[in-house]
Order: structure tokens, then C-alpha cells, then sequence
């Protein structure tokens, strides 16, 4: 996948974790685009050791490995910011 899939891909992906767990997150596009990239690449790792192989195209496995990788991401980061705050 090319940096400009990647970035598509991860658009979607943090619109997508955020749409599903919604909240009062610092930043705007910026961050969820970073969340929502880092999520790809969290979801295509996790992906790949459990078995359901990774994020390897533009397809609905992995954009489902992608905003699963983005939730664990955003629930890591709310946790953190949580406590920072």
C-alpha cells in the first residue's frame, strides 16, 4: 500500500473509532488521522500474530483490522490523557 492509501485508510479508520466511541477528545483532524493511521498498523500487527493475516490492500479485512487497531488506540490514549489531566 502507498502513503497515500495509508492515509485514506486511516482517515477512515479514526472517522470510524471515533463515530463508534464517541467523546471529548483533544485535536481535530490531525489527531484522528494519526489514531486512525498508528490503528492500521496496531490493527495489521495484531492481525497478523493472531492469524487473520494483516493489513496488506484497500479491502474490508482491513479496515477491520484497522479501526479495531484504531479502538484499542483511542482507549489507550483517552486512558493515558485521563490521568494526565
Amino acid at each position: 500500500m502507498g502513503i497515500i492509501s495509508w492515509i485514506i485508510l486511516g482517515l477512515v479508520a479514526g472517522a470510524l473509532g471515533k463515530f463508534i466511541m464517541p467523546g471529548k477528545d483533544p485535536g481535530g483532524l490531525f489527531v484522528t488521522m494519526g489514531i486512525g493511521i498508528a490503528g492500521a498498523i496496531i490493527g495489521g500487527f495484531i492481525g497478523t500474530l493472531i492469524g487473520f493475516g494483516g493489513v496488506d490492500g484497500f479491502n474490508i479485512g482491513s479496515l477491520i483490522l484497522a479501526v479495531v487497531g484504531t479502538l484499542v488506540l483511542l482507549f489507550a490514549y483517552r486512558k493515558i490523557k485521563g490521568r494526565s489531566v
